[in-house]
């Protein structure tokens, strides 16, 4: 569980997240959506420590997120997994070595071991026969598959995904997202995603907050998301055509 009590962050004297409380729970996908410039990426670049708050406090599993103690962060990190919008894979390294490279960097397992570790999540995330290929010569679906099995190699308590549909056809999203959900339920992982695809929210929304210029206008879930009379979320949610009918079809069964 990650805990997030009245943060809020500024540059250049412009507030771009402002008193933000929320609790993104464990096993559970946890979403933050809103439109761009809602200050979705500085929440979570907050919480992922790459920005410090101005004001506000941080608690991963009741413990307070502390930047100047510094073996309190080391073994932080360790405990994180990041899938990034683009995939962030190394151009020059084979899928395996792509998984391996977290275990190299932070564990002190046998080759041997490490390479039994990465097979395991290669397995887990359904990538086959492309142990040995490189980026450039497989999909966009396989690349985020690959993403997120590097992001499970360390069996995290945390992990972060952002925009982990983009640039890739409804489809492969959908799977990508349910590959997501089943890995956070089977590790018990606190995932936070961030996202402005409605396809995700409706698919895999167990917990969501919404943001608006910087500020947390409502939160629940992929279901109440649908009901709420709230006219802000109301006009993201039903921004578009798909959702619009969805909308018109549930006012003709009340």
């Amino acid at each position: 569980m990650i805990k997030v009590n009245n943060i809020s962050k500024s540059f250049v004297n412009t507030q771009v997240i402002s008193n933000i409380s929320a609790t993104f729970e464990k096993g559970k996908t946890n979403l933050i959506i809103g439109q761009s410039g809602s200050g979705k990426t500085v929440l979570m670049k907050c919480l992922l420590g790459l920005y410090d708050v101005d004001n506000g406090e941080i608690f991963f599993d009741e413990k307070k997120y502390d930047k100047d103690n510094i073996s309190n962060m080391s073994n932080l990190r360790k405990q994180i997994g990041m899938v990034f919008q683009g995939s962030a894979l190394f151009d020059s390294m084979t899928v395996l070595d792509n998984i391996m490279f977290p275990l190299r960097m932070f564990s002190s397992k046998s080759e041997s071991d490490m390479i039994s570790r990465a097979k395991e999540v290669i397995k887990r995330v359904d990538l086959k026969d492309s142990d040995d290929k490189y980026p450039s010569e497989i999909s966009g679906g396989m690349k985020k598959r690959v993403a997120i099995a590097r992001a499970i190699v360390l069996n995290p308590k945390y992990l972060f995904c952002d925009e982990p549909n983009s640039g890739l056809d409804p489809k492969t999203a959908i799977i990508i997202d349910k590959l997501i959900q089943e890995i956070t339920v089977e590790y018990n992982i606190t995932t936070i995603i961030n996202t402005h695809d409605m396809n995700s929210v409706m698919e895999i929304g167990d917990k969501i907050i919404f943001l608006v210029e910087g500020k947390k206008i409502w939160e629940g879930n992929n279901q109440e998301i649908l009901n709420t009379d709230d006219k802000l979320i109301n006009d993201f949610v039903y921004s578009s055509e798909i959702f619009k009918k969805v909308k018109l079809s549930q006012k003709k069964k009340s």
